[in-house]
C-alpha cells in the first residue's frame, strides 16, 4: 500500500475535491479503519412469471397508461385485501 499523507483540509468542499481528483487507494494507510452495521432491508422481490402471462400483462398496463409493476402491484393488493 502506498504512504501518502492526507493533506490538511480547510473544509469538507477540499476533502470532497481531492478525492474527486484522486484515487482513494492512494491514501489508504492515512485513513483509520473503520466498523459499522449495515442493515440492508429487501424492499421489492423478484417474481418468476409465465412468458405468455407476461406479454398479457405488459399489453393491459400499456392500455391503462401504467407500468406492468404498478398494474402487478395494485391488483396484488386488491386481492390480498380482499383474502383478508
Amino acid at each position: 500500500m502506498n504512504e501518502n499523507k492526507m493533506p490538511p483540509f480547510e473544509s469538507v468542499e477540499e476533502l470532497v475535491d481531492l478525492f474527486d481528483n484522486n484515487d482513494m487507494s492512494e491514501y489508504l494507510d492515512a485513513m483509520p479503519e473503520m466498523h459499522f452495521h449495515v442493515d440492508i432491508q429487501r424492499r421489492s422481490f423478484l417474481v418468476s412469471v409465465d412468458k405468455k402471462l407476461m406479454r398479457k400483462l405488459a399489453e393491459l398496463a400499456k392500455a391503462q397508461h401504467t407500468s406492468t409493476e404498478q398494474l402487478v402491484n395494485s391488483w396484488l393488493e386488491e386481492k390480498t385485501a380482499r383474502a383478508a
